[in-house]
């Protein structure tokens, strides 16, 4: 069996932040049940069980993601890798992620992950400024919690990414952005075209043009390049996939692919989708507790959401930076806005910045 990644959501929508762009806010909206509480022991042990059956011996990913994960309790994580330790009786490498924005985070917490080899995504928008859309309940930025939590995480020498959302605002400060993580030394980044909610054509400083988009792609990867080239290489999610997909590397970032990988994603009572951005009931691929991943994976439902990407746009099939565009990215970015204007003048002007990774023998 191929090695299995899993997202979690242990306190399904819940979070402690209101951020003006949330995106599951939105999901969760859009189906019957806007919450399903916090993941009791028995669903997560039948869980852990049924993802180790279908690993068979090969890797395992448990991903965390929200609402905000930590809210389900430090007690729970350490349920959760206990009961891992326990039932990995075929010794499959187990893996560890989670996604939080951090106000959470104390020394217990941060020594826990530290212990467990978590990777974390750390979210956090930018300098202060960038990072005003991310807010408490009564209205304030989040910022200061955030970086405070990042130096505690470097304290502990735990693993962490920052997990950026693009707005439009962020885009048109996408050099001082970049320039800041870099000097607070946050080496590895991802930046996360923010969504409009579903069915939406809202415009605001929240959501990029594209124009915006462009004119972020070309100036932060022209800083990448020239970090790179000065031996000073910051990660950006984004721009290694394609410098990846350039070198014909096999890519990691689902949206580089140009369609839909079979995944799977856990709310807190076990239920089952294919997709963290449609968690919808349109496609519930079935609870834990009554079925298996093997048969999830074979279902008409799962069939769909991969066949529904797969088709190339008419426009596509003769666009020059095709190759490396791949129809535009992730499904549900497309549906939040056409980007291919953006792509297309990005990679029309910096497809010969690519060259300088010629020599690059594996991947980024």
């Amino acid at each position: 069996m191929p090695p299995l990644s899993l997202m979690i959501k242990p306190a399904s929508s819940l979070c402690n932040l209101s951020c003006e762009y949330c995106f599951y806010r939105d999901v969760s909206e859009h189906r019957e049940h806007l919450g399903f509480g916090i993941m009791q022991k028995d669903t997560a042990e039948v869980l852990i069980q049924k993802a180790l059956d279908y690993a068979a011996g090969e890797s395992v990913a448990f991903a965390f993601q929200g609402g905000e994960p930590t809210l389900a309790g430090l007690d729970f994580f350490r349920f959760f890798t206990e009961t891992v330790n326990r039932l990995n009786i075929k010794k499959s490498k187990i893996y560890y992620g989670m996604q939080t924005n951090g106000t959470v985070i104390d020394g217990e917490w941060a020594s826990f992950l530290r212990e467990n080899n978590f990777l974390v995504g750390l979210s956090l928008d930018g300098d202060f400024d960038g990072n005003k859309f991310r807010k408490r309940p009564d209205g304030q930025n989040a910022f200061y919690k955030i970086i405070t939590t990042a130096e505690l995480l470097k304290k502990h020498k735990v693993e962490f990414n920052i997990l950026t959302v693009l707005t439009g605002f962020c885009a048109d400060n996408g050099e001082r952005i970049y320039k800041y993580f870099r000097s607070k030394g946050f080496r590895y980044l991802q930046f996360i075209p923010c969504l409009r909610p579903f069915d939406s054509a809202e415009q605001s400083e929240l959501y990029m043009t594209a124009e915006q988009y462009a004119d972020f792609l070309i100036k932060v990867f022209n800083l990448y390049v020239k970090d790179y080239v000065r031996h000073d290489y910051m990660s950006i999610r984004q721009f290694d996939n394609w410098v990846r997909l350039y070198l014909g590397h096999p890519t990691e970032q689902c949206g580089i692919k140009g369609h839909c990988s079979h995944q799977f994603v856990s709310e807190a009572n076990g239920n089952i989708y294919p997709c963290d951005f449609y968690c919808t009931d349109e496609y519930f691929l079935g609870n834990i507790k009554e079925t298996d991943f093997s048969a999830m994976e074979k279902s008409d439902t799962a069939r769909l959401f991969i066949r529904e990407s797969l088709k190339v746009p008419d426009r596509c099939k003769k666009c020059n930076v095709y190759p490396m565009c791949r129809a535009g990215g992730c499904k549900r970015t497309q549906q939040s806005e056409d980007y291919c204007k953006a792509y297309k003048r990005f990679f029309n002007a910096c497809l010969p910045l690519f060259r300088v990774f010629i020599n690059e023998q594996k991947p980024m």
